[in-house]
Formats: C-alpha cells, sequence, structure tokens
C-alpha cells in the first residue's frame, strides 16, 4: 500500500473558513498525526478523513501556537478516553521538544479530568526531542530539528518514507538557512505560504514572520525539493486558491506543485 499524505487543514491561525494546518501520515493502517490545529475542530477533520483514533499511535507537535497546540487537548482526552474503556490497545507517543511538551502537560492538567490525566506516563507517553536527534516515529526514521524560529521555538522534521523518498516538514515561518541539511534534495518539502507575493501588501506576511508563495517556491527551487506543499494560508478566497497559488509558485519552481484543500490527499 502506498503511503499517503492526508491534509486535515490548511489555514492560518485565523483562518475560519478552513482549518488549521495539521496533517496526517498513514501507512497501511497506522497513523501519525503532526499537529491538531487549534480546537475541538480535529475531531471532525478525522472523522471526515476516515481516521480512527484508535489507529494513531504517534503524534508530534512543532509547536506551541494556539493554531498547532489547542487540539492536541481533545486528541489526548479523546485517545485517554479509549485506552480507559479498553478500545485502545498500546501506547499512544507525543514528540515534541522539552518545553513544548512541559506546556501541553501544564494545559491538560488545567482542563481535562484527573481519570484522563492517570493515563499520562501510564499508556500516554511524552517522547522530547532535541535538534538533529534521528528517532523511529512509527515505521518511519524520522530527524527532528529546530527551525530557528523568530517567535517561539519550533522543530520542523525530516522523514524518511518507506519507499525511501524524503518527506521535510518545515514548519511555519520562513526557513532559516542554518536547516539546510535537513531541507536539501528533499523529494516533498512541506512549506508555508501565508498569501501571495501579489497579495503581501494585504496581508503582511513578512511582518507575522510568514513566507509568499513566490518566496516557497523560489526556496524549493534553491534546495533542489522534488514536489512542493503549500499551505499555511490566508483563506479569503478558497474557490480560487489552489488556481492562483500554484500559478505563482511555477513562475519560480520547476518541480511538481501541491495547493491542497483540507481533507485532500496525496499519495507520497
Amino acid at each position: 500500500m502506498n503511503e499517503k499524505l492526508i491534509v486535515l487543514g490548511t489555514g492560518n491561525a485565523n483562518a475560519v473558513n478552513c482549518f488549521n494546518t495539521c496533517f496526517a501520515l498513514q501507512n497501511a493502517n497506522e497513523y501519525l498525526l503532526v499537529d491538531a490545529g487549534g480546537g475541538n475542530g480535529i475531531l471532525k477533520q478525522l472523522k471526515e478523513a476516515g481516521i480512527p483514533l484508535t489507529a494513531v499511535k504517534n503524534m508530534i507537535v512543532t509547536h506551541a501556537h494556539t493554531d498547532h497546540v489547542l487540539g492536541v487537548i481533545w486528541v489526548l482526552r479523546m485517545i485517554a478516553t479509549a485506552q480507559i474503556k479498553g478500545s485502545f490497545s498500546g501506547e499512544f507517543r507525543v514528540y515534541g521538544h522539552k518545553e513544548l511538551l512541559e506546556t501541553v502537560r501544564t494545559l491538560c492538567s488545567l482542563t481535562l479530568q484527573k481519570k484522563h490525566l492517570d493515563r499520562f506516563d501510564n499508556g500516554v507517553r511524552f517522547i522530547p526531542v532535541s535538534d538533529g536527534e534521528t528517532l523511529t516515529v512509527g515505521p518511519w526514521r524520522t530527524v527532528f530539528f529546530d527551525i530557528r524560529s523568530t517567535k517561539m521555538k519550533q522543530y520542523g522534521f525530516s522523514l524518511t518514507l518507506q519507499n525511501g523518498r524524503i518527506l521535510t516538514c518545515l514548519g511555519d515561518e520562513p526557513y532559516n538557512p542554518a536547516c539546510r541539511q535537513y531541507a536539501e534534495n528533499a523529494d516533498w518539502l512541506l512549506s508555508e505560504a501565508f498569501c501571495l507575493y501579489a497579495d503581501r501588501d494585504i496581508f503582511h506576511p513578512y511582518e507575522k514572520h510568514h513566507s509568499t508563495v513566490k518566496d516557497a517556491a523560489a526556496l524549493a527551487s534553491e534546495l533542489h525539493a522534488k514536489q512542493l506543499v503549500l499551505w499555511h494560508t490566508e483563506d479569503t478566497d478558497l474557490c480560487n486558491r489552489k488556481a492562483k497559488y500554484t500559478a505563482e509558485a511555477k513562475t519560480q519552481f520547476g518541480g511538481e506543485i501541491y495547493v491542497p484543500d483540507d481533507l485532500e490527499t496525496l499519495t507520497l
């Protein structure tokens, strides 16, 4: 079975017409969840995507911004409930840098019931990762790296698919050259693209520490990526987003370009 990238959300923090950017990777009947959006909408997105939570064994959380981390609380609540009921077998593992995992645990301690918290370290395991560390996450060899965020500590990762191809998630801020070894020659490069370069004076991506479509595509070309996925965008024109973003990206990048909609699936 081909591995798949299941797009659960494509919007930025302020998006209301689509869900915040998060996704799942599928290998056979096992799923890896990456971030979880800004609330319990993650449960609806998982349901619509046909992903049973009982089949999600691993989660990577990149950083503690609300549009990435608040949905994590809901996922942990539902996983803990399933474990209590006996419908979730095995361990659920959450990967993230040390400070981030401490934040997740604090948020959970303030919002979840004791019965859920009692599953932590006893069915739900938090695994801190460090810059440059390589771990096996599910079936995937995964290298974690600090993206050198200017706003909040954030990790990206480079993952080896079962077919040998490399998928690199750059996080949701502009690329830092210090991360080149993790991003260069990626088969799949996942990049934020806040808005069209032509609309930069409307959405002010640079002031918000984000990139435009043109910037992300030029970077993909510089890094010799083969396929580029653009998301974490504004949501004012979703009907035309795919066509407009693809057209602008093509001016800078000659590889395959994907501008997915929520709940779209890409075969890896």
